[in-house]
């Protein structure tokens, strides 16, 4: 009896293959093949949902009159699971991908979206360069600049990893590495400190040259009382300082407006308020008795 699995078989030294009768297939037959879903898709006979990656006992075509750039284009049939309607799907060599042909439709997959929704950018920047040349210069100055910066943080990167390694090889330890670890970190805190304390500055700095050449008053105008009706108000408009500039501070009243000063001149002389009645039981007919002293009593 003959081994199962045979991997060695006799070939007879007259043996001539071309006498071997070969079968005449049609040109366009279908082959069976055991394939497993591309993606997941939903019947449209009975609204069963097939998950991607499930197998199928398939039958393979190729598809007739169509190709890309000479790529064949091949369609596979399987059926529905639950009411066995046979559904169709084809390749895509285009996009590297399936397309759903007949009998189900394909479920909503939110990277292929985002994919379309860039195309469509790119291609309105296209069509926007080709029609602006100003807004292409743009576009190259901003993908050179991103350029630029993205190889700097590679050679940082490079830096970093190249000096550990010298680090390492040098007899160093881990205490080591994480003591540059934090220098670095700290260098970046104080350069950031240090860009915003500039940013500071330059406020503070465009602030008081606003306050220095503006004419009208600076600060919020004051209410006014009803004695007042003939006084113009000032203008509103405030300056908001954040701290001081060169250790020296303006004080207020130099920054006020002749207005503003004769308003708080005329706050300042208020009338006196009245004096409250005391008098109030004469007028509503209360007598008031005042309790005399003790008579002394008499030594007998």
């Amino acid at each position: 009896m003959s081994e199962r699995k045979v991997l060695n078989k006799y070939i007879p030294p007259d043996f001539d293959p071309s006498l071997i009768p070969r079968r005449k297939q049609p040109k366009n037959s279908q082959q069976v093949v055991r394939l497993m879903a591309p993606f997941s898709m939903r019947c449209n006979t009975c609204g069963e949902y097939i998950y991607k990656g499930k197998k199928f006992n398939a039958r393979k075509e190729t598809v007739d009159g169509e190709d890309y750039y000479g790529i064949k284009i091949f369609r596979f049939y399987i059926k529905c699971t639950l009411c066995s309607a046979e559904i169709t799907f084809k390749t895509d060599p285009k996009n590297t991908d399936y397309t759903a042909e007949h009998g189900a439709s394909r479920n909503f997959e939110p990277w292929r979206e985002e994919g379309a929704a860039e195309e469509e950018d790119k291609l309105a920047r296209m069509e926007a360069e080709e029609n602006n040349p100003m807004k292409a210069l743009e576009n190259r100055t901003l993908d050179s600049k991103r350029e630029m910066d993205v190889l700097d943080a590679l050679q940082d990167i490079r830096a970093r990893n190249a000096r550990n390694e010298r680090v390492v090889q040098g007899g160093g330890s881990a205490e080591m590495l994480d003591r540059i670890a934090r220098d670095e970190v700290e260098e970046e805190e104080e350069r950031a400190k240090r860009l915003e304390n500039e940013e500071d500055e330059r406020l503070i700095r465009e602030v008081f040259s606003k306050v220095n050449g503006a004419g009208p008053s600076t600060l919020p105008a004051l209410p006014a009382s009803p004695t007042e009706e003939d006084v113009p108000s000032p203008p509103t408009s405030t300056a908001t300082v954040k701290r001081k500039a060169d250790g020296a501070e303006p004080e207020l009243h130099k920054l006020l407006s002749e207005n503003a000063k004769s308003l708080l001149a005329v706050k300042s002389i208020a009338p006196a308020p009245k004096k409250r009645k005391t008098g109030l039981s004469n007028a509503l007919g209360i007598k008031v008795v005042k309790k005399g002293k003790a008579p002394a009593k008499v030594a007998s």
